[in-house]
């Protein structure tokens, strides 16, 4: 925000900036009763996509960049995970998650594009 640095121009931190906030208006709809169980996960997971693609972004090490992205997208499939129970739950009924799911999808696209570019080893 205060620093400008490359990895805000990149098209994955503005999606994954998207992705967070989509899930802070998902988990503000959902009940008090799930605080400490739903909302903070997915909250978590979340943030820790924007987070990693950030941090990875500025590693100058490949196989460290690769490992922080390999973590981003693990905390998409994560996301979907409890947004699959969440449904189940009856929480979607409420909340239109098309500009989510857009979003978790084209994400998971663009990190995985990211860490596929990376060789596994140098």
């Amino acid at each position: 925000m205060y620093i400008k640095l490359n990895h805000q121009n990149l098209e994955v931190y503005a999606v994954s900036k998207l992705l967070t906030i989509e899930c802070y208006k998902f988990t503000n709809q959902l009940p008090a009763h799930e605080k400490f169980a739903l909302i903070s996960q997915i909250r978590r997971a979340a943030l820790s996509i924007h987070l990693n693609i950030a941090e990875g972004s500025s590693r100058s090490s490949k196989i460290e960049r690769r490992r922080y992205f390999e973590i981003a997208r693990g905390s998409i499939i994560e996301i979907d995970a409890a947004l699959d129970i969440a449904k189940e739950l009856g929480y979607f009924e409420t909340f239109q998650g098309e500009i989510l799911g857009r979003a978790i999808l084209h994400c998971f696209k663009l990190i995985s594009g990211m860490i596929n570019s990376i060789p596994k080893s140098i």
